[in-house]
């Protein structure tokens, strides 16, 4: 970055018989929230042009002195590489674009985050506009839960909850980056989630699934590979063979997982390996797209005869819940999921009454 050794303070005639005062920066100081080269900086000062009483002369060397004042603190500013000043510039960044460029970074739910925010704001909202009474506007209207894909059925009320803690850590980050002045999170209420039942197959039924053929092949086999791995939709689509290596206790999967951005070496069995086709370049299941998740998986489960509504996500509680049912080590399944905390995994315990009362039965209290 350039340091400004020299100010000067510059005049300008406008109309209605003013003059407007600037300070004019040489060599020109580069903007670090916008990355522009700066010349000129805006006082919102003006003189008359021609002082007609003593009363509008007065008037003009006041503002002279309060000008020259705001161009010597510039001065001491830039000596000492202090751009605070600028921050009426970022004020003008396009915030919705700065939401933009973060979803290509992140997983899949900050796209559909940003869609909403896109719909709230008209496609149009800047920095400046970014605070608290803006973004409980923004919450207000999720929780009216309206959908973007025309259907009149209100959003899951935790569909909403993961939505505003999507944007709450957007509004986190751009506060640590410095983009906004203040953390808004300081004076937002979180919203709550609901407990809900898991869906899950039973291992019956994923049977019943790998015996019934699909229109889309690739979206059988990822999904009874999800089944099997608990990966996520995310994770599925970016899995390559690359990350596939052999060892000398078998096959792992070696990923970074795109929701937690956590890097995980994950056992995977033959025939979970079986699912993801001959080995060649690049993806594995190269030709899955998110279309299939909707409709054609539906069609897919109904032929299979299974009368419940199944999401994709689904098969990751399935693998969950399998395998805390054939009791096997809550902490190994919490890495296998790539969990945060142990209590994320625990929850699936809650969906296997059989197991619970296995469990229970091992304790004993009474003599022989």
């Amino acid at each position: 970055m350039n340091t400004c050794t020299k100010v000067f303070l510059r005049k300008k005639e406008i109309s209605g018989d003013r003059i407007s005062l600037y300070l004019d920066f040489y060599p020109p100081i580069r903007n670090p929230h916008t990355n522009r080269l700066s010349r000129r900086e805006g006082l919102g000062i003006y003189l008359y042009g021609h002082p007609a009483n003593a009363r509008e002369r007065e008037f003009n060397a006041s503002m002279m002195e309060k000008a020259e004042a705001i161009r010597c603190r510039r001065f001491e500013q830039l000596l000492n590489e202090q751009f605070g000043f600028l921050d009426k510039e970022k004020l003008r960044i396009d915030f919705l674009e700065y939401f933009r460029k973060k979803c290509f970074k992140k997983y899949q739910k900050w796209k559909i985050v940003y869609q909403h925010f896109y719909d709230f704001c008209e496609g149009k909202c800047t920095v400046g506009e970014i605070n608290e009474d803006f973004c409980k506007k923004f919450q207000a209207y999720l929780l009216k839960g309206g959908r973007r894909d025309g259907r009149k059925s209100k959003l899951a009320h935790n569909s909403i909850a993961g939505y505003w803690s999507t944007f709450r850590t957007l509004l986190k980050e751009a506060y640590q980056e410095k983009l906004l002045r203040e953390n808004i999170n300081d004076f937002l209420e979180k919203i709550e989630w609901k407990d809900t039942k898991i869906e899950f197959l039973s291992l019956d039924e994923v049977k019943k699934l790998a015996a019934t053929p699909c229109k889309h092949e690739v979206l059988r086999r990822a999904s009874l590979f999800s089944c099997m791995t608990g990966l996520r939709i995310s994770d599925i689509q970016q899995l390559r063979w690359e990350h596939i290596v052999k060892t000398e206790d078998g096959y792992v999967m070696r990923i970074r997982t795109e929701k937690t951005d956590e890097e995980a070496t994950l056992p995977i069995s033959e025939e979970a390996l079986a699912f993801c086709g001959e080995r060649e370049e690049g993806l594995v299941f190269k030709t899955l797209k998110r279309s299939m998740i909707n409709y054609p998986l539906r069609a897919w489960i109904k032929e299979a005869g299974i009368n419940r509504r199944i999401t994709f996500h689904c098969f990751r509680h399935t693998y969950a819940t399998l395998q805390m049912a054939m009791s096997s080590n809550p902490y190994v399944v919490s890495q296998a999921l790539t969990h945060k905390n142990l209590e994320t995994t625990l929850r699936y315990t809650h969906e296997v009454p059989t197991a619970l009362l296995e469990t229970l039965g091992k304790i004993k209290i009474k003599p022989k």
